[in-house]
């Protein structure tokens, strides 16, 4: 195996501890703060009136699949769904990016690295073999 191959088996797995970490925390968010979670529903995906309580589901469904994606587990399937977990929490707030300078608006743009290292690992899903279970 070429320094190469090591090298991109690293990075891959240096952005895959990346994105997991930034997924484990919107995973917390709906465990510790349930209300945020509602408020972030029903301002930017239109699904007010969710009861708080039922975001523990969504959290427990969201850790299974940032676990699986962690560990590499059904690695098509879980990527996709952190990939289009990104891909919500990064298209959606759009609105946000056209008016970057008011208020915190400008802290939206650091979901897009998030979102292209969501697609790299998408894309490179079959190099991504280092501390991984397949």
């Amino acid at each position: 195996m070429g320094t190469s191959h090591k090298n991109l088996e690293l990075s891959l797995l240096i952005l895959r501890i990346g994105v997991t970490i930034v997924m484990a925390v919107w995973v917390l968010d709906k465990f510790f703060n349930p209300g945020h979670a509602a408020a972030v529903f029903g301002g930017f995906y239109g699904l007010s009136g969710i009861a708080e309580n039922l975001f523990v589901f969504v959290g427990i469904a969201q850790a299974v699949i940032v676990v699986c994606f962690f560990v590499g587990i059904a690695k098509f399937w879980s990527r996709l769904a952190v990939l289009l977990m990104a891909a919500a929490g990064t298209l959606t707030p759009f609105a946000k990016y056209l008016d970057p300078f008011s208020g915190p608006n400008i802290l939206f743009f650091a979901a897009w690295p998030m979102f292209a290292a969501a697609i790299v690992l998408f894309l490179m899903r079959d190099s991504d073999t280092l501390v991984s279970r397949v």
